[in-house]
């Protein structure tokens, strides 16, 4: 049954269930353009505040060590953030290739072939009888740990998920560069928080306020900003590194809780090392 027919139907609960939500995801893809907009804005408003109103006029007319070291972790993080965060965005996280059909069953080690595949398999699900998986949308099989991504429209090796900041799934391919990134943006983060405290509790105090009223403003929204950041990203980071030593993706996640054992684990350095090195 068509998704047009299901939702012509009734309105009850079983036509909303048949209903396709993610036939609106390529929209998704726009408003990850903006948002790259959006992170260069935070990076550039952030660079002002920091190099451009506080330490760099600290640094010139007054010598300051503490100033010239702030700027130096400043820009080496800041390099060090954009560069992972454009590897993530540019680097093709790892797509099925064209016309790609499994030889056998990895986990059986007999052969299979598609014509004994049960339907289970076809709708893009995996069970415990069945290895071998097939994608409906793509109409191609597909090789463990892959998923479908209903943004990109198109299977993705490895996804852990799809990242709307970077305008691209997070994969097999990419999952190095995720992870840095995201590392990087919360020393980063954290570090324009630890600077910019002095500038923020004298928000709470008598003492007089000096420079313009734009540069007060910007100081404050962006000691909150990088706060807020630096507390959601040290979150996001320790449930990535308990993937990672766990040599498991976001997606997978779910998966496991049906799974006795998990039989990608490697041990954490072996899974560390996949990481780095996706292929085999």
């Amino acid at each position: 049954m068509d998704n047009t027919r299901s939702t012509k139907g009734g309105g009850g609960g079983g036509g909303l269930m048949a209903w396709n939500v993610f036939k609106f995801c390529t929209w998704l893809r726009c408003l990850g353009s903006i948002m790259i907009i959006i992170v260069l804005c935070l990076v550039g408003v952030t660079y002002y505040v920091v190099v451009v109103a506080n330490y760099g006029p600290t640094l010139l007319l007054h010598g300051s060590i503490t100033a010239f070291l702030i700027l130096f972790l400043f820009h080496a993080l800041l390099a060090m953030v954009l560069w992972s965060y454009f590897s993530v965005v540019f680097t093709d996280p790892g797509h099925v290739p064209l016309n790609w059909t499994p030889k056998f069953d990895e986990e059986k080690g007999s052969d299979d072939h598609a014509d004994l595949l049960p339907e289970s398999a076809v709708d893009g699900g995996q069970t415990q009888h069945c290895k071998i998986r097939y994608c409906r949308k793509c109409n191609h099989f597909k090789p463990p740990r892959c998923h479908h991504c209903s943004v990109c429209g198109r299977c993705i090796l490895k996804m852990d998920h799809h990242c709307i900041w970077v305008v691209n799934c997070v994969g097999a391919f990419n999952y190095k560069y995720f992870l840095l990134f995201v590392l990087y943006t919360f020393f980063g983060t954290t570090l324009v928080t630890v600077s910019l405290l002095p500038y923020f509790l004298i928000f709470f105090t008598d003492e007089e306020i000096s420079g313009s009223a734009t540069t007060i403003i910007l100081s404050f929204v962006t000691f909150v900003l990088n706060l807020a950041f630096a507390i959601s990203l040290l979150g996001f980071m320790i449930l990535h590194i308990i993937l990672v030593i766990a040599n498991t993706t976001t997606v997978e996640g779910f998966e496991k809780k049906s799974t006795p054992k998990w039989h990608y684990d490697l041990g954490w350095k072996k899974n560390f090392e996949q990481v780095s090195n996706p292929l085999p």
